[in-house]
């Protein structure tokens, strides 16, 4: 049974690592079986909810305006198009999501399963974070960050480090690959959510645990999403390769 603390400690986890690419689902795995808890998927879930809000608090006026073009069928404006890039790069995720959705679970029991996924997201961090240019989005670069992003089910690999990385390797600007990236976990997150949240109710967690873990969840990681903004523009990206590339290392000798 979690505890009261255990709660606010998941919660801050996921909070810090939601947001700064060194894997959310894989630092909540590990927490996990070191607190000797089998929390149900559903509970991540849940807390992934808690920091997507978040992402409504930073872009709300891109979400306002992408929901104004997508109401008025406005395809061919800057936030039309951004709604078909969206909707495109969510197909391989959703596919790839259903299609190896119980190889992925069983990955959150397996400690080099989670290492070799870290050493994996360390090689994109730091290859990519030396790439540079300022091509926009298309068709084919939101498919690869869509494929990207579904891959990241795996713990241990960072949604947010995976699908930026991806970007920046097609030398995609900075900027918009990261608001990209963003605003592509809405729609990600939320069917995740809808697919676990009736397993939630077989749990044995108390709605009061899942609300403080989600509190404390939304309050740290709005403050790790402002941080990551910064340094994808300074350029200090790859500098989580380093922590992903040891603590995969460790997981291995330990």
């Amino acid at each position: 049974m979690i505890t009261f603390l255990q709660a606010v400690i998941l919660g801050i986890i996921q909070g810090i690592t939601e947001w700064l690419p060194i894997s959310s689902s894989g630092h909540l795995a590990l927490a996990q079986m070191y607190f000797g808890l089998s929390v149900p998927v559903a509970f991540d879930v849940m807390l992934h909810v808690a920091t997507l809000a978040v992402v409504f608090i930073v872009f709300w006026k891109d979400i306002v305006n992408i929901l104004k073009a997508v109401l008025s069928l406005d395809f061919k404006s800057e936030n039309g198009k951004l709604a078909l890039y969206i909707i495109i790069a969510n197909i391989p995720t959703a596919i790839i999501g259903f299609a190896f959705r119980d190889t992925f679970k069983s990955f959150f029991y397996n400690r080099y399963a989670i290492a070799s996924a870290l050493i994996f997201t360390s090689i994109f961090l730091y290859f990519s974070d030396r790439k540079t240019g300022n091509k926009k989005l298309n068709y084919k670069n939101t498919f690869l960050i869509g494929i990207a992003q579904g891959i990241a089910i795996i713990p241990g690999i960072s949604r947010s480090g995976i699908t930026i990385s991806m970007g920046l390797l097609g030398k995609i600007d900075r900027k918009l690959v990261a608001k990209f990236s963003f605003l592509l976990s809405i729609p990600a997150i939320i069917g995740a959510s809808i697919f676990e949240v009736k397993n939630l109710a077989l749990a044995d967690i108390s709605i009061p645990l899942l609300s403080v873990a989600m509190i404390s969840s939304f309050i740290v990681g709005y403050i790790s999403l402002k941080l990551l903004l910064k340094i994808i523009i300074n350029k200090k990206f790859h500098l989580f390769a380093y922590y992903c590339f040891i603590l995969g290392l460790i997981l291995f000798v330990i």
